[in-house]
């Protein structure tokens, strides 16, 4: 899970790797910052990690309409010569940059350090922090700093500031896009919609909470009509997590996987071979389980002179800056894989984070491109390095040294390989999925909430639909609502956009791996014998240091692969891995 403060978007957000729906309502939308960007969230995104409290609506209350903005910008005195110009947007954006840090320190101490007790006070500070962060991100002087700079001469503007004036605009829209009327009543709705959602989930009982889908519908729709009428409003709101990408893009790269993946799944149900990981399961003492993991990130390359490792009820990787990184995990006595895997997932976050280019520091070009980016460098480690064969030879010593009773006598780097890439059957929750079944969650979901913005889909036939989908892709039916349409809290803070952006990474992950496997010599080999470094600095090179500069996640893979997102790069790894597994 990636911490808000860390999410260069301007919907700072996190994103979790298997963190439950109430650890995603505690954590995905906490300490509303913006480290890697030079604006910070919107009020539609950062509540949910203090949901309904006083001080939250009256940082909500400061917003003025986009009307009002405007009409004071024309007042507004903006140097003539470009370089003075994007001087002073430069020093604008890093005090925003930050403003951000701190946040974002707050949000960590939050969730790690912080008793109980605080948690009013640690409020009003986010509130007035927050507010401060507002009023400067919709300053009249920024947007006519914005608005000169994008009519800059041709050449005036090199590559990098050119997408720091691109990024920034678009952030300063989307900020000062929404009426205060219309803020207020998505700051409500964050609360009201959250409580139906616990509700109906417990009850089991999808009409509790349907009323309060309605009209997060009719909300997104308004907020993207203001943001930017032209597109279609599904595309507007993606914008916000995945930038550069339409629904048309989406659709075809979907409807690829999803054909490519449900017969495969069925091969595996009906012919494949019996696999078993339940022996790797146990009692695993937890300070062992953390030492493990710690060496771990240590191999991977985490700098512990530049971040720190805790932790947390639910894992995340947050923080201040590229110098200051935190990131958490936790640990279960009965299940010593799900640590280990949590962790690499997170130090995937981390050395991004690390690895950003600090000679734009503070500015949106030296932030994550998106979320499905940020998300493909914690699933490069955890899935195409940590599931591997060679990480599995690596591995298994370092278990056997510490809990040889189970990993011990007759465990092979093969057997502990089979065992990590074990597929869930019946797949039928999320967050428990295997990387086979997974995307097929996603497209779903996709497929639903588009429907819900285009008029397609009835809220009141969600249940019905997702059962009907379920069966079809991955021939399971929930037993239940709870276990089915209202496992995930997103959509009970309006979260439209936010799915794909998990799977999008799982295939940007298998794509950019690919090309530093023809990058780098013996790649497979260094990994078994614990050696990760050229990995670390590819990434670095190729993914890292680029931060923003692309507009898209189709351009960067271009630049750093050759090629946009393929999805037969994605389905060929999973069909060559899984057939070999299954023996079809």
């Amino acid at each position: 899970m990636l911490s808000s403060a860390l999410q260069r978007t301007s919907c700072g957000l996190n994103f979790s790797r298997r963190v439950s729906s109430s650890g995603l309502a505690a954590r995905v939308l906490s300490s509303p910052s913006s480290t890697t960007t030079g604006l910070a969230p919107s009020s539609s995104t950062t509540a949910m990690g203090n949901r309904g409290s006083k001080q939250q609506q009256q940082v909500d209350g400061r917003r003025q309409s986009v009307r009002g903005k405007a009409t004071a910008t024309a007042a507004v005195s903006v140097p003539k010569d470009t370089k003075k110009a994007y001087e002073m947007l430069c020093e604008r954006l890093k005090e925003l940059s930050a403003l951000g840090g701190i946040s974002g320190l707050l949000g960590w101490d939050e969730m790690v350090m912080m008793p109980a007790g605080a948690a009013n006070s640690r409020g009003a500070q986010k509130a007035a922090l927050a507010g401060v962060m507002y009023d400067k991100k919709t300053d009249p002087q920024l947007g006519a700093l914005l608005e000169a700079l994008k009519k800059a001469p041709a050449g005036e503007l090199d590559a990098v500031a050119a997408a720091v004036v691109r990024d920034a605009a678009k952030d300063y829209v989307k900020a000062t896009a929404l009426p205060k009327e219309l803020a207020q009543r998505i700051a409500r709705l964050e609360t009201d919609a959250y409580a139906a959602w616990v509700k109906a989930k417990q009850a089991s009982d999808f009409s509790i909470f349907a009323p309060f889908l309605k009209e997060w519908v009719e909300v997104n729709k308004e907020k993207a009509r203001l943001i930017d009428p032209a597109l279609p409003p599904y595309d507007v709101l993606l914008d916000d997590y995945e930038k550069g990408l339409t629904s048309a893009r989406l659709d075809a790269v979907f409807a690829q996987v999803r054909e490519g993946l449900v017969p495969l799944i069925a091969a595996i149900k009906t012919r494949g071979a019996k696999l078993d990981d339940s022996w790797t399961h146990g009692e695993f003492d937890v300070e062992a389980q953390a030492a493990l993991c710690k060496k771990i990130a240590l191999d991977l390359g985490f700098d512990t002179e530049h971040g720190r490792l805790d932790v947390s009820v639910h894992p995340f990787t947050g923080g201040a800056h590229p110098t200051d990184v935190r990131m958490t995990t936790r640990f279960k006595k009965e299940d010593v894989m799900e640590g280990i895997t949590g962790a690499i997932h997170e130090t995937g976050h981390a050395l991004y984070e690390q690895g950003r280019n600090l000679e734009y520091d503070g500015l949106p070009v030296n932030s994550a491109l998106s979320m499905g980016v940020h998300e493909s460098q914690s699933l490069l480690w955890e899935r195409m390095v940590g599931l591997s064969k060679p990480f599995a030879a690596y591995l298994l010593p370092l278990l056997q040294e510490r809990f040889p009773a189970t990993f011990g006598a007759g465990v092979t780097p093969e057997k502990l390989y089979e065992a990590e890439n074990t597929i869930r059957e019946p797949s039928l929750i999320r967050v428990e999925s295997d990387e086979v079944t997974y995307p097929l969650h996603i497209i779903l979901r996709y497929e639903l909430e588009r429907g819900l913005m285009d008029g397609s889909v009835a809220v009141d036939d969600i249940p019905r639909l997702w059962n009907e989908k379920m069966q079809s892709y991955l021939g399971a039916t929930p037993p239940n609502d709870a276990k089915g349409c209202l496992q995930d809290v997103h959509w009970s803070a309006g979260l439209f956009g936010y799915f794909p952006t998990y799977t999008l990474g799982a295939m940007y992950a298998t794509q950019i791996y690919a090309a530093a496997s023809k990058d780098i010599p013996q790649l497979e080999d260094k990994i078994r014998a614990g050696d990760f470094a050229p990995l670390k600095s590819w990434l670095n090179a190729k993914i890292h240091k680029l931060g923003s500069l692309h507009a898209s996640g189709d351009e960067l893979m271009t630049a750093a692969t050759g090629g946009p997102l393929d999805p037969a790069v994605f389905l060929g790894y999973l069909n060559t891995k899984y057939s070999e597994l299954y023996k079809l």
